[in-house]
């Protein structure tokens, strides 16, 4: 008996030898090439490819067409499984390899339109444009790298067929971005269904009297399968980002200062963008040379331009404008025939097409997709067919002509004022701010969209009627007339998503963040006789201060200090009470601040306006700015809890929001309130796409780290609000520092690796150095390069 023991033993032994090794060999086939000889179709010269310590190629062509072809093949090989996902997010063809959970959100996309748009844009595109070129030679180097390599694991995991990428795959995912910017879809449904099932007195703390573009104007009445498709709307604008890791933007901040202000006497630039977090990261950092061109880039999935980028003469970087480009539209349907709605005082036919989506483990689906003269039925995307009032969507993105490609191929080329400007006027959607430097000593920022006149009693912030003159559009304005500064006499610019001050008589709408982070910003760049280098820049960066606490203490404060008796609650109000208002890591007052931030919302709003509506309001920006306003109206009508035949005041409210935070804090951390510190309730984990799959999450994601920041302070690492635990949603995507004494010394972080290639070097060495707020130099001159080559691969023509 014991032999046959040691027999089974030593056959298991060797099976899981056997399974080891074939697994090792399987993830061996898989492995990222960075050292030898690769031999590639369509190469003109020899291109080499030199990796440093983190995984950056540095690329050394002869011309241009080479060295956007090798950057192609070195980003597939990192990023190929990213690439394929977000093409299937922006085209709507999730549901194909991830199933029926996934079908809503290709609906939502196949009706948004992208797939259509970037189709018919990428068959217009001068093929003998340089922006033409680079992006031929860059798809050609990506679709040379999938057709020679084995396919990424999640391939293999997911069952995910092998097809080119071309350059309306490109146009799609330039969609994509814009979609995630515009924040409209979570914001108009919710404002719209405030206003005509509570009544306008419930808009006040939104200020939304005080609208750009003049006075509310009511809507036809929308009824409860309307809002039913709506409300889905806004909670699948939600889903693209929480069921695909998928980054999706998010505010963003960026600075200049002019050597007048550093220490160098040369400009400064600094930027950080702030972008949901997943793994990999959005970003993919590169430095490209050849003849006459270099660049240290920064690019997205399926772009050769860079978005971010410096070399020894300039750089840049961008911020969201936050202007609303999108406006949804409700439309009068003729009772006599549902194909026809009313547009300029007659019936017109809506436009029909069919397209089909592939199902895994289900038929295949087609959809009848229509589009009013405003443009496409957003509210075609469900099967469902609840509701009378078609919704139609107009968009800046789907309606200009926005030459994004020329415009970042020119911005990459851009080493003097005139140059930037011009790139800066091209693109039209969505809406940027380019904030740009130059070594001769030129500061400038460029508000760049292509900014729709509205009728001016029209608000954009709410649903617009169809059947009137509400929805039409009068043209653009020009890009002269965008908000913009060169130069200025100050001696910094500040990019920070709030409203522009400038153009006061031209106000620009737009679902803008709180004005606080870019104060704050702008009381430590305005400090007299500071001197400005990369290392007090950093600190600045890293700041986790914020006045928008105190504006919201100094008014709970009071009300609190009457109700709270017991001795540890009066020890919290007092922390509160000297609290700065910064979110460290070992404080507790950010972690009752945030908590009472959302219960004060849940107890004045979540009675009215509905769970569905509530969870979508939670996600807007407009929540943020309302509820100071709300808190300073004690007569609001917002304050009376409709499930309960008392009126409640302000008071009752404030003090039933304190005692919900105090117990839902001592649930989740314990009765010891030294322990509710905020590095433990606020945490960072870099989201896979497959980590919806449990255990999968296991194996994909990155983290979770303790990290401090928070909402709207310059270390924007944040969320929603919500109740606690805090895990980040969206923060820096990379901090940079450029000083253009030399801006070989740049300084730059990635929040997780360079790689997607799971088990690679680079997947994620980056991640706890981000977490804890470190930064990396870019290597720019050859001097440096050639000091940290860790391996060369050669490419060379086939």
């Amino acid at each position: 008996m014991k032999r046959v023991l040691k027999w089974i033993a030593l056959i298991l032994l060797l099976l899981v030898l056997t399974l080891g090794a074939a697994l090792g060999w399987y993830l061996h086939g898989k492995r990222v090439e960075r050292s030898g000889s690769v031999n590639l179709q369509n190469l003109s010269a020899e291109v080499i490819v030199q990796y440093d310590e983190r995984g950056v190629p540095h690329i050394q062509a002869k011309n241009e067409a080479d060295m956007y072809r090798a950057l192609g093949y070195v980003h597939a090989q990192d990023r190929l499984f990213q690439m394929e996902m977000v093409r299937r997010l922006a085209n709507g063809e999730l549901a194909e390899i991830l199933g029926p959970k996934l079908l809503d959100l290709d609906r939502l996309f196949r009706t948004l339109g992208l797939r259509a748009h970037a189709t018919a844009y990428a068959a217009k595109l001068d093929k003998t444009a340089a922006s033409s070129k680079a992006l031929d030679a860059y798809l050609d180097g990506i679709n040379q790298f999938q057709a020679t390599h084995p396919a990424p694991l999640e391939f293999d995991l997911l069952h995910i067929p092998k097809r080119p990428f071309t350059p309306a795959d490109t146009i799609a995912v330039s969609g994509y971005m814009a979609y995630s910017f515009a924040a409209a879809f979570r914001t108009e449904p919710v404002l719209t269904h405030i206003r005509d099932k509570l009544g306008p007195e419930y808009l006040r703390i939104f200020d939304l009297d005080n609208h750009p573009q003049g006075a509310l104007q009511a809507s036809r009445q929308l009824d409860a399968g309307d809002w039913q498709k709506l409300d889905r709307l806004a909670q699948l604008s939600q889903q693209a980002i929480e069921q695909t890791g998928l980054p999706q933007f998010e505010g963003s901040n960026a600075w200049v200062v002019a050597g007048s202000h550093t220490a160098s006497g040369k400009p400064l630039l600094a930027g950080d963008p702030h972008i949901a977090f997943s793994a990999p990261s959005v970003w993919y950092e590169a430095h490209l040379s050849a003849p006459g061109f270099e660049l240290y880039g920064h690019h997205q999935a399926l772009n050769p331009m860079a978005l971010l980028g410096h070399n020894q003469q300039f750089g840049w970087s961008l911020t969201m404008f936050q202007n609303d480009d999108l406006d949804l539209i409700a439309e009068k349907v003729n009772p006599q025939n549902p194909e026809q709605v009313w547009y300029h005082g007659q019936w017109v036919n809506m436009q029909t097409r069919e397209e089909t989506i592939a199902v895994k483990g289900a038929p295949t689906v087609t959809l009848k997709l229509r589009s009013s003269p405003h443009g496409p039925i957003i509210t075609d995307a469900f099967k469902d067919n609840f509701g009378s009032t078609p919704v139609a969507m107009w968009w800046a993105f789907l309606e200009t002509e926005n030459p994004v490609l020329d415009a970042f191929y020119e911005l990459n080329r851009a080493e003097t004022l005139q140059k930037a400007r011009a790139a800066a006027s091209k693109i039209h959607a969505p809406g940027l701010n380019v904030v740009w430097a130059n070594a001769s000593g030129d500061i400038g920022w460029w508000a760049a969209a292509k900014l729709v006149k509205r009728p001016a009693a029209v608000n954009p912030a709410l649903i617009l009627d169809g059947s009137t003159e509400q929805a039409d559009k009068l043209g653009y304005s020009p890009f002269s007339d965008n908000p913009q500064e060169e130069n200025p006499a100050r001696g910094y610019i500040i990019s920070a998503n709030r409203e522009p001050a400038q153009n006061a008589a031209l106000p620009i709408a737009g679902y803008y963040n709180l004005p606080e982070r870019a104060r704050r910003l702008d009381s430590l760049l305005a400090q007299a006789g500071v001197k400005w280098d990369q290392k007090n820049s950093q600190a600045l960066q890293l700041d986790n201060r914020t006045d928008y606490a105190r504006q919201v203490l100094q008014l709970v404060l009071p009300i609190l200090k009457k109700q709270v008796i017991d001795a540890d609650g009066q020890r919290l109000l007092a922390q509160l009470e000297k609290w700065d208002g910064s979110y460290q890591a070992d404080r507790v007052s950010p972690t009752i601040f945030s908590q009472f931030l959302y219960q004060l919302t849940y107890a004045a709003m979540a009675d009215k306006v509905g769970e569905v509506q509530f969870k979508n309001l939670l996600r807007t920006r407009v929540l943020d700015a309302a509820l100071p306003r709300l808190l300073a109206d004690e007569h609001s009508p917002w304050w009376d809890n409709r499930k309960t035949r008392a009126i409640e005041t302000r008071d009752d409210i404030v003090g039933l929001a304190w005692r919900d935070s105090i117990t839902h804090l001592q649930n989740t951390f314990g009765s010891d309130s030294k322990q509710w510190t905020w590095g433990r309730a606020h945490t960072l984990t870099h989201n896979h796409p497959l980590a919806q799959q449990k255990p999968l999450d296991k194996i994909f994601n990155v983290g979770p780290f303790h990290v401090p920041g928070g909402r709207e302070v310059p270390n924007n690492l944040s969320g929603p609000i919500g109740p606690a635990p805090w895990a980040v949603v969206y923060g820096p995507s990379t901090r940079r520092l450029i000083d253009f004494a030399d801006a070989s010394k740049a300084l730059g972080i990635n929040p997780v690796g360079q790689s997607g290639v799971l088990f690679d070097a680079h997947y994620n060495d980056q991640a706890a150095s981000y977490a804890a707020g470190n930064y990396v130099p870019q290597y720019l001159s050859a001097k440096d390069v050639a000091a940290h080559v860790s391996s060369t691969l050669v490419l060379r023509s086939k």
